[in-house]
């Protein structure tokens, strides 16, 4: 059997699985005479249970398959529905999911969708919508607003029994318009990214339009609701909602973003308590789900735009999104999308005009949307194939269909009949979206520029700098601390990252303001020199600014190097005047420093002299390689120091000495070994604008061809590894450097 094919054996497995769980489960109920409000308590355990169990199994089935596991989910819900299991034991499916206690089940489903749409807002790219631009908004708003407009049309010539309140027709029918018109971001990547595709220039297009079109989506149905919630339709009532959303979307990208990244940071860092930040996010999502609800709309849009600022913070992104992933991906989407399944009952697509309503419905939606994106796509300057394969991998609705008929369902706008309906509509379109997209992508070329950008990522996917987000800054007044305050502060200030600075300790008391300030104004100015030299950058890859404050806490050092470990910073720099012992070895001091320090090391060592700092052009910059990991890394931060400080780079590979008797093989294999190191080096320059040259020098003794280089140079950036001690120490070839020259140098040790 080939790989991702599942059997129908594995199938019947799933299902008798199922149905054994179900089976089992009403004895809950009704063991032993209980209480009816154990009872009724037993039946919820045993209805998660059930949606949690199955919909894992099903969700697995799924993704074997090559298809999204939100639809397995799905499916479970609809087996477990009315469609089967209520059709075949209608006694049992009564016991487990009575109607009197479905609320309990709502409240949780209510919550989970809140959830969804705080994940879908975290995955949510602004900085890859802002690179694609004007092709992007173009598929948007033609890929929304064509089937926007069928489906609208559609709603309101529909049958009477389809709507639930005549009055509300246009909401209906606003309703049925945006589900129809919006793609599922969810779906769309996941699929994109199962084909490796999800990082080629329409890949990228497509996750892009889909981001624009979630977002619009959710405006259009905060618009709806308020609508709906105010009992009647007015040009004024309209004018007031989308002035109130606007305004909201305003002072959410001025006054938000800076204010989460605050409140992030600052339960990050006094918080003491087990997964703080993941509360104050929930309780985010939560004040601004209220807010809209005061504006007097949905409050889903609150809880998109909570995680789209959560998503835009600069640290811990990854670290938070997958413990608030794992959370609402194993209990609230099983349990949301189960219930989803429930309130869809099949069995009414036996009555023929209901059928016929739906295969209109799923033409209208599947024909609406491929013609919408296709001509966006035109307009935006693609070319046929990709216009076609646009408008396939835009046609799956997904969990994001799912969610606007859940809300149409809870808010009175649909009935159970067209919820059914649109529920079948987004499975059939999503189940055929990834065999359309396939082989539509399967004979898209690539040109020269996509080539270099993705080989551009690629490096980047295997650096050392990209995975930063945090530094921490332990430096003294002296010239190697005011040194090594300007390279953070240029790192900090080329990554956006934000930066903790701590003032090594000032032997005299009334040097301690000092011993503050100036490393923090050299960090500074090196974070300015590297924002101005990012400005040659398209706009959307600029970083933002850096984040520079002191931790003036009365802790002592190792306090606030141990917290700094636990606030989740990645890097150390320190430089400080007594850096090296009178024999030539780390001073017992920064020893310490960097022993109390559990992440990666920058240390930088040199003489306190002026004449040793760096010239303001024409610096040189020393960086030994050997094709070792570490090596590479120093090569990488060298790379992107170099630029800011107007400095050229020198790679030089060190080779061990080969003896006569080697065989010509050998020697061939090792000449070929140095060239491709240096050939991914100058990848790494030229990723980073930097100037190079590459050297190749032989001797049984590493250090001597660095330290016969080194004098050339200005700095000399070594990559090594931690040797277990207490006295640091980095190995030979490294300590013989750091006895032999009193140049400055920066080693880095990851």
């Amino acid at each position: 059997m080939r790989k991702g094919s599942i059997s129908l054996g594995k199938v019947t497995l799933i299902g008798a699985l199922a149905g054994g769980i179900t089976i089992c489960a009403p004895g809950l109920a009704w063991a032993s005479g209980a209480p009816l409000e154990t009872a009724s308590e037993a039946v919820f355990i045993a209805q998660i249970v059930l949606l949690l169990a199955v919909g894992r199994l099903f969700g697995e089935g799924m993704q074997r398959i090559g298809q999204p596991p939100v639809m397995g989910q799905l499916l479970a819900g609809v087996v477990l529905g009315p469609s089967l299991f209520g059709a075949i034991l209608p006694a049992w499916h009564a016991a487990i999911f009575p109607p009197a206690q479905q609320q309990m089940l709502s409240a949780i489903s209510q919550l989970g969708i809140l959830l969804l749409l705080l994940l879908t807002g975290m995955e949510t790219d602004l900085k890859l919508v802002r690179s694609i631009g004007r092709p992007a908004f173009l598929i948007s708003l033609c890929g929304v607003a064509v089937p926007f407009a069928c489906g609208f049309a559609l709603g309101l010539v529909m049958p009477v029994s389809l709507v639930p309140n005549l009055d509300h027709r246009l909401v209906t029918a606003l309703f049925l318009g945006t589900a129809l018109s919006i793609s599922s971001i969810k779906i769309v990547a996941a699929v994109l990214r199962d084909l490796n595709f999800m990082r080629r220039n329409l890949g990228q297009i497509i996750v892009a339009s889909a981001i624009i079109e979630d977002t619009a989506g959710w405006i259009i149905i905060a618009v709806a609701i308020g609508i709906a919630s105010r009992g009647s339709f007015s040009a004024a009532m309209l004018i007031r909602t989308v002035v109130g959303v606007v305004i909201f979307l305003g002072v959410c990208i001025l006054v938000g973003r800076p204010l989460v990244y605050a409140i992030i940071r600052f339960v990050n860092d006094k918080f003491r308590s087990d997964f703080a930040v993941v509360t104050a996010i929930l309780v985010i999502m939560g004040i601004l789900a209220l807010v809209t609800s005061a504006l007097g709309v949905q409050s889903v849009l609150g809880a998109f735009m909570a995680g789209v600022l959560v998503g835009e913070s600069p640290i811990l992104t990854r670290h938070i999104e997958e413990q608030t992933r794992g959370l609402i991906t194993a209990l609230f989407m099983p349990v949301f999308f189960g219930l989803a399944g429930l309130n869809v009952n099949l069995t009414i697509l036996r009555d023929p005009a209901i059928l016929e309503f739906t295969a209109a419905l799923v033409l209208v939606a599947s024909v609406g949307k491929f013609a919408g994106a296709y001509c966006g796509g035109f307009l935006g300057g693609l070319k046929s194939r990709e216009c076609f394969a646009l408008g396939c991998g835009l046609n799956a609705r997904g969990s994001t269909e799912v969610i606007v008929a859940s809300i149409g369902l809870s808010s009175g706008v649909f009935t159970r009949n067209l919820f059914t309906m649109i529920v079948a509509m987004a499975m059939l379109t999503t189940m055929l979206m990834p065999v359309m997209l396939r082989r539509a992508l399967a004979r898209l070329p690539m040109d020269d520029a996509e080539r270099e950008r993705l080989e551009r990522e690629d490096i980047d996917a295997r650096g050392f700098v990209s995975t930063l987000e945090r530094l921490v800054l332990a430096v003294d007044t002296s010239v190697p601390g005011r040194l090594a305050s300007r390279l953070a502060g240029i790192l900090a200030g080329a990554r956006g990252m934000p930066m903790t600075l701590l003032a090594l300790p000032a032997k005299k008391p009334t040097d301690q303001e000092s011993q503050a300030d100036e490393p923090r104004d050299e960090a500074e100015k090196g974070a300015e020199a590297a924002a101005e030299s990012a400005r040659e950058l398209p706009p959307e890859q600029r970083p933002r600014k850096a984040d520079i404050i002191m931790d003036v806490t009365a802790d002592s050092l190792p306090e606030k190097l141990v917290r700094a470990n636990r606030q989740g910073h990645d890097l150390l720099f320190v430089g400080m005047k007594a850096g090296r012992s009178r024999s030539g070895e780390f001073s017992g001091q920064l020893s310490g420093v960097a022993n109390d320090f559990e992440g990666a090391l920058a240390i930088l060592v040199a003489a306190d002299s002026p004449e040793r700092a760096l010239p303001t052009s024409g610096a040189r910059i020393l960086v030994p390689v050997n094709g070792t990991e570490a090596a590479r890394r120093a090569a990488e931060l060298a790379c992107l120091l170099a630029p800011t400080l107007h400095a050229s780079v020198t790679a030089l590979y060190v080779s061990m000495s080969t003896t006569q008797a080697s065989s010509e093989r050998r020697r061939s294999l090792l000449h070929r070994n140095e060239e491709a190191v240096l050939r991914e080096i100058v990848q790494l320059a030229a990723r980073y604008r930097a100037d190079i040259r590459t050297d190749i020098r032989t001797h049984r003794a590493p250090e001597q061809p660095i330290l016969k280089e080194a004098p050339r140079h200005h700095l000399l950036i070594m990559g090594v590894s931690r040797r277990p001690g207490e006295r640091l120490f980095f190995g030979n070839t490294a300590s013989a450097v750091l006895r032999d020259w009193q140049g400055p140098i920066l080693f880095l040790a990851t």
